[in-house]
């Protein structure tokens, strides 16, 4: 008797990369860098002096994952606002700081988990970062020193040209070491540009030169298609280097959908535990059954699903049965009607009509035997002679 395991197996894939060693900060209750897990931010889109919208977007932004909000404060009724959102959110709140330095230190007195300061747009910001330190220090509140390419300063611009990987560090590094000569490190960086390739170098330069902690993004990515796969390309290439702490997604939607991405980019490295994984092939003119429209109705069925469920919707029988025993769930579809596997084994077969219904009823209640053993998802042992 042979044991044969089948279905997904339980253990998380080994990192592609070793985590790149930094100093470790607390946003709030979040850790961020050392050996703490990679965090996700999004940003509001709400008016933050309309107190209460903003607080209904940060609680949509909680439970779709993300761990860390920025709110913008161009004004002093965004400041006047600040007490009360950081003391009722759910998630710890960052104020995002342009413009006006006298702004971060109402931040720091409204009790904000930290401030991003963008120095390129902040006038004789230099001048003020002794004060800042102190008063970020007295109050344990972290400092994100945000660089971005289109505020660039312009000493910077002019000494290189354009916002170059070497300008985007260089402007990051002398604003760390003007706080460093005030005894404060309590410090994470971002160099964001909206290409990935220069994005991309310029942290793996600053990975090289420092151990603060690293925001990663791509700034202004763009509409949800484009700024998806920027992020993607850009995020993945350095995390799967070790470099990266924390990731906001920054695309022209929603900021839930911000989130959504950014959690498929970590799970999809192995990063975060994976919920629910829809498997499906791109069909072609082997294809017996509507593939495109099976899959679709999967996930619409199965979205929020919390549970680590891999589900293959296949579509003819090169892959289809292959797949569909490799997941947790899955169909391997031909002659308009599909076999239905669960962790290896076919339990029935079902015509075309009756295997989206089938597929969430299996998906439901496998999720309900994983939730009542406390998450296990181990494979299942079929014994052959």
């Amino acid at each position: 008797m042979t044991a044969i395991g089948l279905g997904i197996p339980s253990a998380p894939p080994k990192p592609l990369a070793t985590r790149r060693a930094s100093r470790k900060i607390w946003v709030g209750d979040v850790p961020v860098g050392g050996d703490a897990p990679v965090s996700i931010q999004s940003m509001t889109t709400t008016l933050t002096s309309d107190v209460n919208s903003t607080l209904q977007q940060i609680a949509e932004l909680t439970a779709a994952g993300c761990q860390i909000v920025r709110v913008a404060v161009p004004s002093q009724d965004d400041a006047d606002a600040l007490p009360a959102i950081a003391k009722k959110s759910a998630i710890p709140v960052i104020a995002d700081i342009h413009f006006q330095p006298k702004y971060v230190f109402a931040a720091i007195d409204a009790g904000c988990a930290a401030v991003r300061v963008n120095p390129g747009n902040i006038k004789a910001f230099d001048d003020k970062i002794a004060e800042i330190a102190k008063a970020a220090s007295a109050a344990g509140t972290p400092i994100r020193i945000g660089v971005n390419a289109g505020s660039l300063d312009k000493r910077l611009l002019a000494k290189y040209g354009k916002a170059t990987p070497e300008a985007l560090v260089e402007s990051a590094l002398w604003e760390c070491s003007l706080f460093e000569e005030h005894g404060f490190r309590d410090i994470k960086i971002s160099v964001k540009h909206n290409d990935p390739v220069v994005m991309i170098n310029a942290y793996r330069q600053l990975a090289e030169a420092c151990d603060y902690p690293l925001h990663l993004g791509v700034t202004e990515a763009g509409p949800a298609f484009q700024g998806t796969i920027k992020s993607s390309v850009a995020f993945g290439a350095l995390l799967a280097e070790g470099i990266g702490d924390t990731i906001r997604v920054s695309l022209s939607v929603p900021p839930v959908e911000e989130v959504k991405v950014g959690l498929s980019i970590l799970e999809s490295l192995g990063l975060r535990e994976r919920r629910l994984e829809i498997v499906s092939c791109p069909s072609c003119g082997r294809a017996e059954v509507d593939v495109y429209r099976l899959a679709a109705e999967v996930e619409a069925a199965l979205e929020g699903m919390e549970v680590p469920i891999r589900v293959a919707v296949m579509g003819c029988v090169v892959n289809g049965p292959g797949e569909a025993r490799e997941a947790d769930l899955g169909v391997a579809s031909g002659k308009g009607k599909g076999q239905i596997f669960v962790r290896g084994e076919v339990i029935k077969t079902v015509p075309e009509s009756q295997i989206v219904e089938t597929l969430v009823y299996e998906a439901m209640r496998i999720a309900d035997e994983m939730t009542a053993a406390g998450g296990a998802s181990g494979p299942p042992v079929v014994t052959a002679s």
